[in-house]
């Protein structure tokens, strides 16, 4: 960005040019290329260093995140991250035929072990993971055996299932369309789900995360489904002009399209952004289990990692959701906003609020001919109604800087549970009050400093006031004390008066003015 840029940023957004300020100056980031950092991160090592500069080539914003994780965690996931770009490039480039694609996605997990290894005959973008795998495979080897066995496993479900999908493709129809939603979520299983899985499987692994984080599959094939499924309805005009087609049949078949090429039909812009605001809400529905899955890290780097691509996902969905703009070329969210997000993004109260501010902007946009209104609605109050539940928003919380927070209820809020809780609280202080007043009387008397009355003497005693209070006050009695203290401030002004004479008429006696004296 120019310096122009930056400048009519400060006038349109000005929140965001100050995050990224905050970020260039108070960001700390960690350097894999630093020499102290080479004990973990191996980049002196000619493979290593190939292997990160192949992650900065393939995904830019995902090598930010993985750069940041703690220890050898980095470098785990970098070499995970490589392997399954290298087995994604051989299912994205159409110009590979089924008769060597299908065998080699199914095998290439054994490519893992296979010393040397590469392969020429991709015309994709990515190709140079292909071409120079032997580094890949070089580095994959040194790594310990359980991460060997994590990545080996996910790659082998990952290439099956490609394979699966794939071998649906026929000449005429070179990219198997996806039917059902069921196809559509089990292929997102197959090319994210899974990823999701391992990543779970290496936090545990690393000791970075608790052992049961690898059990929770559901939880984390919905964290792959949420950012793969962003991408695709994103990628919509790239992947048909690529010949790739990713939005379900059962979905863009409803506005009478017959095949995916006439959504980016300029003249059907309506019906095909109805079937956007239908991908949306498919997307929408993996919201609330990634939130569930940010809740159970306790690693700040796993989180930071897991949470920043989740809120640039949730960010994005807003972004394109019924914007015609998807059709015609790539959406991205701003720069400035994408720092933002990721300086807020820290902890799963703020990332549940970014996905409640989100989604409600989402619900602003749909419009009342969608035919999807009520379930949009539906899902965007799910996502606020998950955030307020976990993190009430007339709770503030104090301090989260400092190591010491601590939380309050907003006494101005106008929630109606600010007031019972406010109500309840007071109630609770009020027992609490009461049980200690008693255990403290109890203390006395077990001490003998209070002595316990029989019950005869306690009916005495109740029986004399019960009598006081039917006599009424004793009202001579209290006129006989006023009288006597009036009487008495009476004599005591007196004798005020009294000394004040006496001494004033001693010390003028003794005092002899001579009119004539000089």
């Amino acid at each position: 960005m120019g310096l122009g840029e930056y400048a009519l940023m400060g006038v349109t957004h000005p929140t965001e040019l100050r995050a990224i300020m905050n970020f260039a100056i108070w960001r700390d980031v960690r350097d894999i290329k630093a020499e102290s950092e080479w004990v973990t991160t191996y980049y002196d090592r000619p493979t290593m260093k190939k292997c990160w500069e192949y992650l900065d080539l393939t995904s830019r914003s995902f090598a930010r995140v993985i750069g940041e994780l703690e220890g050898d965690l980095a470098r785990t996931v970098c070499i995970f991250y490589v392997v399954l770009r290298a087995l994604d490039t051989v299912e994205d480039d159409m110009t590979i035929p089924n008769s060597t694609k299908l065998p080699l996605l199914r095998s290439f997990h054994e490519k893992l072990y296979e010393k040397g290894w590469t392969f020429h005959e991709s015309k994709e973008k990515d190709k140079i993971v292909l071409e120079e795998f032997d580094n890949i495979q070089q580095e994959f080897s040194t790594l310990e055996p359980a991460y060997q066995t994590i990545i080996a496993d996910i790659a082998k479900k990952m290439g099956r299932g490609m394979a699966d999908f794939a071998a649906l493709a026929t000449p005429e129809q070179p990219v198997a369309e996806v039917d059902s939603i069921a196809d559509y979520d089990l292929y997102c299983h197959y090319v994210a789900g899974v990823v999701g899985e391992g990543l779970s499987r290496l936090f545990a692994a690393s000791g970075k995360e608790r052992e049961f984080i690898a059990d929770q599959l559901t939880l984390s094939n919905s964290m792959g489904l949420l950012l793969q499924k962003t991408n695709i309805f994103r990628d919509i005009h790239e992947d048909v002009l690529e010949g790739r087609g990713f939005w379900p049949k059962a979905i863009w078949s409803k506005y009478g399209f017959n095949s995916m090429k006439e959504l980016i039909d300029p003249s059907r812009e309506k019906e095909a952004l109805w079937a956007s605001s239908e991908m949306v809400l498919d997307a929408l529905r993996h919201a609330t289990d990634a939130l569930d899955y940010m809740t159970l890290l306790k690693c700040q780097s796993v989180f930071n990692f897991v949470a920043i691509p989740a809120v640039m996902a949730i960010a994005t969905l807003e972004r394109t959701f019924m914007n015609p703009k998807i059709l015609k070329g790539n959406v991205k969210i701003r720069k400035g906003e994408t720092v933002k997000l990721i300086l807020k993004a820290t902890n799963p109260r703020d990332v549940s609020y970014i996905f409640k501010d989100y989604a409600r902007r989402i619900h602003a946009k749909v419009h009342k001919e969608d035919p999807n209104l009520l379930k949009l609605s539906i899902a965007c109050a799910k996502i606020d109604q998950w955030a307020e539940h976990h993190y009430p928003s007339f709770i503030n919380i104090s301090g989260a800087g400092s190591g010491q927070a601590g939380s309050a209820i907003d006494p101005t809020s106008n929630d109606a549970r600010a007031a019972l809780f406010l109500r309840l609280s007071k109630e609770a202080q009020e027992k609490l009050r009461k049980e200690r007043s008693e255990k403290f009387m109890a203390d006395l008397r077990a001490r003998g400093v209070i002595k316990e009355r029989s019950p005869e003497e306690e009916a005495a005693i109740k029986a004399k006031y019960d009598e006081m209070e039917k006599q009424g006050a004793p009202w001579l009695m209290i006129i006989g004390i006023i009288l006597g203290v009036i009487a008495l401030m009476g004599a005591m002004g007196a004798g005020v008066i009294w000394v004040i004479v006496k001494f004033f008429n001693d010390v003028s006696g003794n005092w002899d003015f001579d009119a004539d004296s000089r």
